[in-house]
């Protein structure tokens, strides 16, 4: 019997698909989808998974960007975006591609206002 923690992780495989979709996302970005799309998980938790992502080489960093603005913490935020790595397996769950389409629609559409009519819509559709 193996000792330890399994490896595999449900919150990880979901956050694969949505980068499977999604192409590439910093991490707010994939927690507040994971909490569209499935049963509601921490941030903390989030983050966490996205780290071990990286050890187990199931997520990439992608690319790092510091964005200015007027944040509690100061005026500069850095950003992390994640994209799937060389061990990851995407399974393919269509409610994620629902989502990342419905999404990338109201993205093009530019109005800010749009996303939160968007998330209600995909609410009532799940």
């Amino acid at each position: 019997m193996v000792k330890g923690r399994p490896i595999k992780s449900k919150i990880r495989q979901n956050i694969v698909e949505i980068l499977h979709y999604l192409g590439e996302g910093y991490g707010y970005q994939v927690a507040k989808m994971y909490n569209e799309i499935f049963p509601p998980a921490t941030q903390r938790s989030i983050y966490y998974n996205l780290q071990k992502g990286l050890l187990t080489k199931e997520i990439t960093v992608h690319k790092i960007e510091e964005e200015q603005g007027e944040f509690s913490w100061g005026s500069v935020v850095e950003k992390k975006y994640y994209s799937l790595g060389k061990n990851a397996e995407p399974k393919g769950e269509k409610r994620v591609k629902g989502y990342i389409d419905i999404w990338q629609k109201s993205k093009k559409e530019n109005s800010p206002s749009k996303f939160t009519s968007f998330v209600n819509k995909f609410r009532k559709e799940k």
